[in-house]
């Protein structure tokens, strides 16, 4: 997911009740929710480093031990520089707790970005399995209007207490935050419901007479009735829009057929070199498309068809790859989207 709904969920988690129980809880789960992002630090060695790295070690249940103390060793050291001052006077900070607390938020971290397609590996190192729950685009409006109302209702219930005289002990708004999170859960229940109606619908037909190998079913912006389906058969790749609420696969007759390329030596070593592993680790359905260089080599580019078909009438591939070779087959050039990149040694 998105920043913006990482950083709200951290701050309802805190405003839950944990806010109750420790000073500086709610800085703490804000900042711990959005922080397994750190490893977009690797664009600074090269894009394809930071793509084989990308939710890999900050998001898995490991590296979470590391990234939480960051987290409170980062509040710790704020805490300091404000002369050991926090909102809350009477409400200590206890540490121990706030470390659990930033762990705790570390994980609805991964669980986010678990509902949507791109994936996690959650078991990193001993198991680098992609997972993914596909029911949730990368960006939801619905989510923000919940997490925002439920940290900014009462926010505006103080202002009318205070106007009308009225006090309220301890921190506000726990209530609030609980029924936002709760209305988070309802919203992936519906999706998860829908999505297994769209992934149904792709399995019980057939694709020019041939029958599916695997499907998928991939979310939509806004709509939570809109999936665009892959499916792939013995021969090719069947890309069609679906809608759940009917359920109907292809509603609009614009489904593509995609003949998988032939394998070829120049296929086979682009997709042995290091991003070409890396890449098909990740790719849940991936093709490729081969063009020759003027100099007499290859341009081998790969996509993974669960991100193509969305963002092509915008003119966009994104998460596309390419590697480059020589005449000898040697790889000369390892790119992602189009910024490239010398190849490793």
């Amino acid at each position: 997911m998105e920043p913006i709904t990482h950083f709200l969920t951290g701050a309802c988690l805190g405003r839950a009740g944990f806010n109750r129980k420790t000073a500086l809880a709610t800085a703490t789960m804000t900042l711990a929710a959005e922080a397994p992002d750190l490893d977009v630090l690797g664009r600074f060695r090269g894009p394809v480093f930071a793509f084989a790295h990308h939710r890999g070690c900050t998001h898995s249940f490991l590296g979470l031990f590391l990234v939480s103390v960051v987290v409170v060793g980062l509040i710790y050291l704020t805490w300091r520089l404000r002369g050991r001052k926090t909102n809350a006077p009477n409400l200590p900070p206890r540490w121990g707790l706030l470390f659990l607390l930033a762990y705790l938020a570390g994980l609805s971290h991964i669980l986010l970005d678990f509902t949507n397609n791109y994936g996690i590996r959650p078991f990193w190192p001993f198991w680098e399995k992609w997972y993914s729950w596909d029911i949730v685009f990368i960006a939801e409006p619905l989510l923000w209007a919940v997490l925002v109302l439920g940290l900014g209702v009462p926010a505006f219930l103080a202002l009318v207490n205070q106007e009308i005289g009225m006090r309220q002990k301890g921190p506000r708004g726990r209530m609030a935050a609980i029924m936002a999170l709760l209305a988070m859960v309802l919203v992936w229940a519906v999706r998860d419901y829908e999505h297994r109606r769209a992934v149904n619908a792709l399995r019980a037909r057939t694709y020019e007479q041939a029958d599916p190998i695997r499907v998928g079913a991939f979310p939509t912006y806004v709509n939570p009735f809109k999936w665009y389906g892959v499916v792939e058969t013995q021969n090719f790749y069947a890309l069609a829009e679906v809608n759940s609420l009917t359920p109907e696969v292809d509603p609009r007759g614009t489904m593509e057929i995609r003949y998988k390329p032939a394998e070829t030596p120049v296929t086979l070593a682009a997709k042995q070199s290091f991003l070409g592993r890396v890449y098909l680790d990740w790719a849940r359905f991936p093709t490729v498309e081969t063009e020759p260089t003027p100099t007499g080599g290859h341009l081998v580019r790969f996509y993974d068809l669960r991100f193509d078909q969305p963002f092509r009438a915008a003119g966009r591939r994104p998460l596309s790859a390419g590697v480059i070779l020589d005449r000898n087959l040697k790889v000369v050039t390892e790119f992602m989207g189009d910024v490239a990149q010398p190849a490793p040694d």
